[in-house]
């Protein structure tokens, strides 16, 4: 293979992901490869600090830190970048700024034990810096952009309300894989009269700051909604007519459940969401019955309200679908895994939360997960239902 071949190759390797470590690792490997020694990027990090990173073969023969920050800075122009090539000890030693434009990110440093390097060499080593550092640059613009969505989206995410004292709940909340980004999973709790809680789980469609907007506006419409007090299908119709007159709000699964602890009953109504689950006082899981109807947004409507029984001995889960859904997996197997869970006698809504999570494998979701767990407290004697 020709060195023009073998360079191309070799600068195609370099610039894989939009990781500023990973970038130097491939530039340093390509380097060692391409000048048969050691290569490795010298940072500063003020004047009392340089260090080498990314070491690609014998360590022990790059130049102290100190003389290589120093021969850095008395490089030369040459084929467009600014380079030293000098003897340390016998040994050749090859100095390449790793910068683009007044961007500086430290010195491709290499070195071998003969025979001196090139012009060719040179050039090659210059090649590959330029290419490591705009992905550098690429990579620095990417972090910077994601930590404004980030702290974008943390404005943006909040907080749920209160329940009645008359109800103990319990919130989590992990967004897919590795990723610290807020996305349009959510809960939210609102106080109704008469010691009555509507609790909400819903899921905007999509990712990133977007969806997160749209949460938002969702969450907004319901808390001015849920004030009128009105029966679950209802408050999801008015919400499907708000969503589906904004051409650009994205549809979004919705499931309400309104608990009423006097009754000792919770109503349910679903846009398009997977049903609650119940864990009884044995620890064992069943999913409550529930008409689904359209997504919010889509302007359809044919929402109902269902009610069933709960009393103090059980516990209603909540949770949009990055908490069971597994890919390649079939809806109702994925339901499945969910019932066949054990929770431990009388566990608190936080304990049932922990015992799903790890459970069903939450660690790196491939979907976000917003989950809710509630339980009403077992009325004192001559205790009477509390007006909002």
């Amino acid at each position: 293979m020709s060195r023009l071949v073998a360079l191309r190759t070799a600068m195609a390797r370099i610039g894989t992901t939009l990781s500023e470590a990973a970038t130097c690792g491939e530039l340093t490997r390509e380097a060692a490869r391409q000048m048969g020694g050691t290569a490795a990027v010298l940072r500063e990090e003020g004047e009392a600090s340089t260090h080498y990173t990314a070491v690609r073969g014998d360590p022990a023969m790059l130049p102290g830190a100190p003389w290589g920050r120093a021969k850095a800075r008395q490089t030369e122009p040459r084929a467009g970048g600014h380079v030293t090539s000098v003897p340390s000890s016998a040994q050749p030693v090859l100095c390449v700024p790793l910068a683009t434009g007044n961007d500086s990110y430290g010195t491709l440093v290499c070195t071998r034990r003969t025979p001196p390097f090139t012009r060719l060499d040179t050039d090659v080593c210059i090649l590959l810096a330029e290419r490591a550092a705009s992905h550098i640059r690429q990579a620095r613009e990417h972090d910077q952009v994601s930590g404004l969505i980030a702290k974008l989206q943390s404005a943006l995410r909040v907080e749920p309300g209160r329940p009645h004292p008359n109800l103990d709940v319990a919130m989590r909340y992990r967004p897919a894989g590795q990723s610290a980004l807020v996305g349009g999973d959510w809960c939210e709790t609102v106080r109704l009269h008469f010691g009555r809680t509507l609790l909400v789980v819903g899921d905007v469609m999509g990712h990133g700051l977007e969806a997160a907007v749209d949460m938002t506006a969702y969450r907004s419409a319901l808390r001015y909604t849920a004030s009128a007090d009105l029966p679950p299908h209802r408050v999801l119709r008015q919400l499907d007519d708000i969503a589906s007159s904004e051409p650009d709000r994205r549809p979004a699964t919705w499931l309400i459940a309104r608990i009423d602890p006097a009754r000792e009953q919770v109503a349910l109504a679903s846009a398009g969401h997977l049903p609650p689950a119940v864990v009884d006082t044995h620890g064992r899981t069943s999913l409550l019955a529930v008409l689904v109807g359209p997504p919010l947004g889509t302007g359809l409507g044919g929402y109902q309200t269902h009610t069933h029984r709960l009393d103090p001995s059980q516990t209603l889960v909540l949770f949009t679908d990055g908490l069971v859904e597994r890919r390649g997996e079939d809806i109702d197997q994925s339901l499945h895994r969910l019932t066949e869970l054990t929770f431990a006698t009388a566990a608190s809504p936080e304990q049932v939360l922990d015992t799903l999570l790890t459970g069903l494998g939450t660690d790196r979701p491939e979907d976000d997960v917003a989950v809710l767990a509630a339980r009403v407290r077992a009325r004192t004697h001559g205790t009477e239902p509390t007006q909002h």
